[in-house]
């Protein structure tokens, strides 16, 4: 019987249109740069199923380099991987990823370790119903108070909370 092993997981939340999407493309591209096997997962949270096929969210983590990404809603999960589907290649989806690191954009009451991105001061309000917060990226310099219990980014300084995320995800492999 082979070993279960824990795979890091990284939460990337925010409202509609904060950059959510474009945060985790970046964060796959630079994790599979550095030759991790990424898995990516979107919640889709504006209700009823998700749009088929795969054209919007999770197929750009798919296109960003995602060895397998996903979207759920309403109990649908639609999964697309990139490999070569002998039914052996299909059975062994079933029992095992080889996914290294996990990135879920979504699913907001989870618990793992989250990345909130605030656009605006009235998106601050999330910081007070979500946990496990490891960092922030603003678009609003009023929201960096220096008070902080987690990293605080500027939307602008992409090179910086990669490169931190990309360092957090290598120490948590």
């Amino acid at each position: 019987m082979a070993v279960e092993r824990a795979v890091p997981v990284l939460q990337i939340i925010g409202y509609q249109n904060s950059g959510k999407t474009t945060l985790t493309e970046k964060l796959i591209k630079a994790l599979t740069t550095e030759g991790m096997k990424v898995g990516a997962i979107k919640h889709h949270g504006h209700g009823g199923y998700p749009e088929l096929p795969l054209q919007k969210d999770s197929e750009r983590h798919r296109q960003a380099g995602a060895i397998v990404s996903a979207v759920e809603g309403d109990g649908l999960l639609s999964l697309s991987a990139q490999r070569d589907w002998s039914l052996e290649k299909i059975i062994h989806l079933y029992t095992c990823f080889e996914a290294e690191v996990i990135i879920v954009e979504g699913y907001k009451k989870e618990r793992y370790p989250k990345v909130v991105l605030l656009r605006s001061e009235e998106d601050a309000s999330l910081l007070e119903s979500v946990e496990n917060v490891i960092a922030v990226i603003t678009w609003n310099e009023a929201l960096k108070t220096g008070k902080e219990n987690y990293q605080v980014f500027y939307i602008t300084e992409d090179e910086k909370y990669i490169n931190w995320f990309v360092q957090r995800m290598r120490d948590a492999k």
